[in-house]
């Protein structure tokens, strides 16, 4: 499935303030010919098509500093501006530890918490943004970011130094060729020792915009997960987990559907997304932490496998399971 492109920092349009914050949307073929309150609706993870309309309608410019309309149709290569006043920024971590580097890769644990892109509410306090004010300077094009983890996942993150490494290791992911792995701390005492979860996935009908959930037709995108119990506490079990393709929300989705959803998990865990409705509207509350079982969704993204892009040579990096996870697992045996 697309996923929507990360937008990238400029500078404001003609008759913005200079100290707007600008988000760019370049569109790509796919969505040629969609309104522009439904682009920004694919752009932006679960907004309503009335919030998408309110966005643009605030602050969606052309580049020459005219006004944007809900209903103006996109084409493929034009760029979508969105100018903001500066506003201040949720807390979040805002730092990042170092796997390995060399020419070529730059590989990163990402602490849970720290969304990797800029979005409608994070511009500065974002892993994109800390890599530019490490690596870059006076034009020096730094380190790329050359996949995803949700802003709740810890773990590995791999850069491309330069842009026919950042192309390489791309191309590497899109065509399956990245082995990952993901420790999960999980609801229950799962039984088999391993075992592979092959169910398709869709986007889900209804309810928070995408939102994906196991397809009951021939509508859905083939996915397998596989599994390792590496152990098992009081009605809980921490698993290493394999994805053989690349779904969006795959291993949660797979888990939740056996019966065993990701501890903390607001969107897939026994209510639903009825936490994650709850944690926007007042914040993660006592009562809702006791129900959620831990703060964040309790998933690791603990290392990846892959051809090094200058050397063609097997390549392996992991992250160690971050220290909340630890406590937590710890507090359950």
């Amino acid at each position: 499935m697309d996923e929507p492109r990360a937008p990238i920092l400029v500078e404001p349009p003609p008759g913005c303030r200079e100290d707007s914050v600008v988000l760019t949307f370049r569109v790509h073929r796919q969505f040629s010919g969609l309104r522009l309150d439904r682009f920004i609706q694919r752009q932006i993870p679960r907004i309503s098509r009335t919030r998408a309309q309110e966005i643009i309608h605030s602050c969606a410019y052309r580049s020459d500093g005219s006004r944007r309309r809900p209903s103006d149709l996109v084409r493929e290569g034009e760029v979508v501006l969105l100018v903001r006043q500066q506003f201040v920024e949720p807390e979040t971590p805002l730092y990042f530890d170092v796997l390995y580097q060399d020419e070529a890769i730059l590989a990163v644990d990402k602490p849970s918490g720290l969304t990797m892109h800029p979005t409608a509410t994070y511009h500065k306090h974002t892993l994109s943004h800390l890599l530019k004010q490490r690596y870059e300077s006076s034009g020096i094009r730094g380190p790329r970011i050359v996949h995803r983890l949700d802003r709740e996942t810890s773990g590995v993150v791999l850069c491309g130094c330069t842009i026919e490494d950042e192309r390489k290791l791309k191309k590497a992911f899109e065509n399956h060729q990245v082995q990952k792995s993901y420790l999960a701390v999980v609801r229950g005492r799962i039984g088999p020792d391993q075992g592979s979860i092959e169910l398709p996935i869709a986007p889900k009908k209804g309810g928070l915009h995408l939102l994906m959930e196991v397809s009951r037709s021939d509508q859905g995108l083939e996915a397998r997960t596989d599994f390792v119990v590496r152990e098992r506490g009081v009605g809980h079990s921490l698993v290493e987990l394999f994805p053989r393709t690349g779904r969006q929300h795959q291993l949660r989705v797979h888990l939740s559907e056996i019966g065993h959803p990701i501890v903390g998990d607001k969107l897939y865990g026994p209510e639903r997304e009825l936490p994650f409705v709850e944690y926007i509207e007042t914040g993660l509350t006592d009562s809702l932490l006791r129900r959620l079982g831990h703060g964040r969704q309790a998933l690791h993204a603990r290392g990846m496998t892959f051809r090094h892009p200058r050397t063609e040579q097997p390549f392996t990096v992991t992250a160690p399971l971050p220290k909340d996870l630890l406590e937590l697992w710890k507090n359950l045996t």
